[in-house]
C-alpha cells in the first residue's frame, strides 16, 4: 500500500499517522510539502517549490484563493516529477497545499482531506465579531474576504473522496449540505509526550521542594500557573489572561505565571489597531500596571519539556474566541492539569465544569481570577478534575484512540473506489515538459502570504496555541 500526504509542512497533523503506517504496516508513505526533501523515519519527503503568489494588484479578497492555486500547481509539479511514486491513496489539508490538481496524474486515486475552518462572517459565534470588549472596527473589506476564503475549502470539498474535520464545533461550521461527507476524527495527542508522569512532577503543596520548571526555580510554596499560546494576541485572549493574572497574584501572592508561546500575531489583525505597539503584548502591557516579575516568558519549548511543564503546573488557563481549538489545551489535560478554560463553543465540547476541567466567561477577569484562586489555594483539591481530564484524552483523543478511526476511513475510501469504473492512468514519465512547470514565472512583489486557512498549526509545533 502506498500513501501520499499533502501538507504545507512536515510532519503536521499527518506525522504520527505516516510513522505508524510506515513503521508498522510496512506501508510506503510520502509526504509532499515545502520543507526539504529526504527520509525522515522512513517517509519519503518530496519538496514543492512555489512559482508565485499574490501581488499588490491582486483583489484583496482573492489573494487567498491565487495562494492557494499557487500551492496547487507547486504540489502537482512536484509530483509530477516523481512519478514512480503511484499512490493507492492520498491525503491532503485543504488551506495547507491543496490536493485539487492531483487527479490529472492520480485519476483514479481516492483523496480524503482534512478541513479545520470554514469562514462565517457575523455568526453567532464569529470569531471576527466576538471580541467587541476591544472597539476594535473590523473593516468591510475583511468581511468579505472572509468570504471569499472559502472558496478553495468548497472546491476539495466537492471534489475529494471523504472528508474529515478534528472537533465538532469545527464540522458544525461547515454548510449543512456538505455536513455528511465531513467526520469528525481529532489529530491525537501523542501519550508517549504529554502524560501526567503519575503525578511525580505535581506533588501534593506539603512534600514539594524547591524545584525547576522551564529553567524556572520555583520555591515549594509558590503555586504555577501555565498559558500557552502559538502567539501572544486577542484571538487567544492574552490581554484577558494577563488582567486576570493580575488578580489572582493581588488575591494569592505566592505564585508564578510561566508564559509559553512567541510574541507575534498568528491570526486574526491586531496588528493593524497597535499604534505605536510592535505587538500586541506590548499594547497589552501599556494598558494597566502589571508587576512583571511574577511572569516567566519562557519562549517555545520542544514537546519534552512542555510535556513536563503541563504535568507540574498547578493550573493551567486557556481562552479562545470560538475558532480552532488549539492543540495546548489538550496537551494540558492530557497531562493531567486542571484547566480553567473560556465557557466559548470549541472549549465546552470537551470540558464539563466541575467535571474533568472549569469554565469562565471569556470577558469575566473576576470571575476568572476567582476560580482560579480556589484552585491555587488548595490544588489538592482539585487533583480529581486533572486526573479526569487526563483519562478522557487518553480513552478518546489520544493517538491510540484515533489511529483505529482513521485506518477506517482510509480503508473504506480506499474500497469504495476499487468499485468505481476506473479511469486510464497517465503514462509513468519523468520527461521534463513545459507544460509541467509552474503557472506562471514566479512574482517579486507577493503579498498576503497566508493560504485558504489563517496561519495557525503549520505544523505540529512543540508549544501550539
Amino acid at each position: 500500500m502506498q500513501i501520499l500526504f499533502v501538507h504545507q509542512n512536515f510532519p503536521a497533523q499527518f506525522g504520527h499517522i505516516a510513522r505508524h503506517l510506515s513503521q508498522h504496516l510496512k506501508w510506503r508513505c510520502a509526504f509532499v510539502s515545502e520543507t526539504p526533501g529526504g527520509i525522515s523515519e522512513g517517509i519519503e519527503k518530496i519538496q514543492y517549490k512555489l512559482g508565485g503568489g499574490a501581488t499588490q494588484a491582486t483583489h484583496f479578497c482573492s489573494r487567498t484563493f491565487e495562494n492557494a492555486v499557487w500551492h496547487t500547481d507547486a504540489v502537482l509539479a512536484a509530483m509530477k516529477s516523481h512519478r514512480a511514486f503511484r499512490p493507492d491513496l492520498i491525503v491532503g489539508h485543504s488551506g495547507f497545499g491543496s490536493t485539487l490538481f492531483l487527479p490529472e496524474i492520480f485519476p483514479n486515486t481516492p483523496i480524503i482531506n482534512l478541513f479545520e475552518y470554514y469562514y462565517q462572517p457575523h455568526a453567532p459565534d464569529s470569531d471576527m465579531d466576538f471580541r467587541e470588549d476591544l472597539g476594535w472596527k473590523v473593516p468591510e473589506s475583511k468581511y468579505n474576504r472572509s468570504r471569499c476564503r472559502n472558496a478553495m475549502i468548497l472546491l476539495d470539498l466537492q471534489n475529494c473522496d471523504a472528508a474529515y474535520t478534528p472537533t465538532e464545533f469545527q464540522r458544525s461550521r461547515f454548510p449543512a449540505e456538505y455536513r455528511e461527507k465531513l467526520q469528525t476524527i481529532f489529530d491525537g495527542v501523542d501519550r508517549h509526550v504529554y502524560h501526567g508522569h503519575e503525578e511525580t512532577l505535581r506533588p501534593i503543596p506539603e512534600h514539594r521542594h524547591l524545584r525547576t520548571i522551564a529553567g524556572v526555580e520555583v520555591p515549594a510554596e509558590t503555586r504555577i500557573v501555565t498559558y500557552v499560546s502559538r502567539g501572544f494576541e486577542s484571538m487567544r485572549g492574552f490581554d484577558i489572561f494577563m488582567r486576570a493574572a493580575k488578580r489572582i497574584y493581588q488575591q494569592y501572592p505566592n505564585v508564578v505565571f510561566l508564559v509559553i508561546g512567541t510574541d507575534r500575531i498568528a491570526y486574526g489583525g491586531d496588528e493593524a489597531y497597535l499604534g505605536a505597539h510592535k505587538t500586541f503584548k506590548d499594547w497589552t502591557l501599556a494598558q494597566e500596571e502589571f508587576d512583571l516579575s511574577k511572569f516567566k516568558f519562557v519562549g517555545r519549548l520542544p514537546p519534552p519539556e512542555l510535556g513536563r511543564v503541563l504535568a507540574a503546573t498547578d493550573l493551567h488557563l486557556y481562552l479562545t474566541v470560538p475558532f480552532v481549538l488549539s492543540w495546548s489545551m489538550m496537551d494540558a489535560m492530557s497531562c493531567g492539569a486542571v484547566v480553567l478554560g473560556s465557557a466559548t463553543s470549541p472549549v465546552q465540547e470537551m470540558i464539563v465544569d466541575g467535571q474533568n476541567g472549569l469554565l469562565a466567561n471569556f470577558f469575566d477577569v473576576e470571575e476568572i481570577a476567582e476560580k482560579a484562586v480556589k484552585v491555587l489555594s488548595d490544588p489538592s483539591a482539585f487533583r480529581p478534575l486533572g486526573r479526569a481530564a487526563e483519562a478522557m484524552i487518553a480513552g478518546r483523543y489520544s493517538l491510540e484512540a484515533v489511529l483505529p478511526q482513521m485506518m477506517e476511513m482510509y480503508e473504506q475510501t480506499v474500497n469504495r473506489r476499487k468499485l468505481s469504473p476506473q479511469r486510464a492512468e497517465p503514462a509513468v514519465e519523468n520527461v521534463t515538459d513545459p507544460a509541467d512547470a509552474p503557472l506562471m514565472e514566479k512574482r517579486d512583489e507577493t503579498v498576503d502570504a497566508e493560504v485558504v486557512m489563517p496561519v495557525h498549526k503549520p505544523q505540529r509545533s512543540p508549544f501550539l496555541g
